[in-house]
């Protein structure tokens, strides 16, 4: 089995500031992280230009596989494509390889036709915004069922229709992909995988939420361990990308110990 790439998501610790996170993620001797538009008071939203991530970034010896994320991006309106011209400048700038693309997840959107249609006008439109960049689209199905785009095999669809092979890949998130159901992997499309665990034993997997996701351990009820193998074993070679949500991971006082006891656990496993 190949080894693992392990990528640090700053959601894995959002109390860190960018500096604290990047150096957090040398010490462990990972080399790609994935920065965020959605933490208060942290970079990017905070106004730190790009510039300044894209120092920190290489002082670090370290690679920005993603900016996470341009959200409700099947819902394509003005609003949506100042957004995206902004975040694809951004990622640009800074060094960023990447940016992933979140659909809408408010129940809306969803019918038959409506959303595959709605999809099509998204892919076309941020083509050109990605090429002229030189960035990736992460397309990232959501498994929640009020989701617009829960199916990896229909975002796959769409990629293909609008001739986005080159501009597109899915992101495979372990969790969401126990959510949606769907067996299928699209390991040749994959361009970034989201790890979390989910311990809780009581919750039902149609209740599972984001504060439900930990790091990967031994009371995993994702087979976490059993879909790294498959996807890598299908011939996908990127990173693992740790991104938990549980408010018990971000309070924790030893970030660094934390997540090394996580990727020990998955490379013993493998």
């Amino acid at each position: 089995m190949a080894a693992v790439n392990f990528a640090l998501n700053h959601m894995v610790a959002p109390q860190l500031g960018l500096d604290a996170f990047l150096q957090t993620a040398k010490t462990l001797g990972v080399t790609a992280v994935e920065i965020r538009n959605d933490l208060a008071g942290n970079a990017i939203i905070d106004g730190t230009p790009a510039a300044d991530v894209r120092k920190a970034a290489e002082a670090n010896g370290l690679t920005i596989i993603s900016i996470n994320a341009l959200q409700r991006f099947n819902e394509w309106t003005v609003e949506r494509e100042r957004e995206a011209r902004e975040l694809a400048s951004y990622a640009k700038a800074c060094g960023a390889k990447a940016l992933v693309l979140v659909p809408v997840n408010d129940g809306s959107g969803r019918l038959e036709g409506e959303r595959q249609g709605n999809l099509r006008v998204a892919l076309k439109a941020l083509k050109p915004i990605l090429a002229e960049n030189g960035i990736t689209g992460l397309v990232e199905p959501l498994g929640f069922t009020i989701c617009s785009l829960r199916s990896k095999k229909e975002a796959a669809e769409a990629i293909r229709a609008v001739g986005g092979e080159g501009h597109f890949r899915l992101v495979h998130d372990t969790f969401h992909h126990v959510l949606a159901g769907e067996p299928e992997l699209f390991a040749d499309m994959t361009g970034l995988v989201h790890i979390s665990g989910v311990d809780d034993q009581s919750v039902s997997v149609d209740d599972m939420r984001d504060p439900h996701r930990v790091m990967v351990g031994a009371s995993d009820r994702l087979d976490n361990v059993g879909q790294i193998r498959a996807l890598q074993a299908a011939g996908y070679r990127g990173t693992f990308s740790f991104e938990p949500f549980a408010p018990s991971v971000h309070q924790t006082d030893d970030v660094a110990g934390m997540v090394k006891a996580s990727m020990d656990f998955i490379s013993r496993q493998l």
